[in-house]
């Protein structure tokens, strides 16, 4: 079998950057027509895919089936504690400060983290 050239790996490193900015980005979702939103949009979402898979390299290591579903995730369900946390009239201990977010950032992954020793 011939080896690959480096403009098809090009190419196709480009397709699949652009597919995950469809699928998990909003690429496919903006409705602008105008050269500067449209040019914001894509930069953005092209941006996204970078970042995401930067923090997947990293968290591989502690969990290898890890997506960008369940990065997506976690990060929704970290905003959603912190919101809600910031309508208590005072904060909880830590330790619970921990559980808490270790339950609710779980909660919408694909794949599960190993789960929390003290959980039921």
């Amino acid at each position: 079998m011939a080896p690959t050239s480096p403009f098809v790996i090009c190419v196709k490193t480009i397709d699949f950057t652009f597919r995950d900015a469809k699928q998990y980005w909003g690429l496919d979702d903006f409705m602008n027509v105008k050269p500067t939103p449209v040019t914001n949009a894509a930069n953005l979402a092209l941006f996204m895919v970078n970042v995401a898979q930067r923090l997947l390299r990293d968290l591989h290591s502690q969990q290898p089936d890890v997506s960008v579903l369940d990065l997506k995730a976690w990060f929704r369900g970290r905003k959603y504690v912190t919101e809600t946390l910031k309508l208590l009239p005072e904060m909880p201990e830590p330790i619970l400060l921990a559980r808490i977010y270790a339950r609710i950032t779980a909660l919408g992954g694909i794949h599960q983290p190993e789960p929390v020793l003290d959980s039921p």
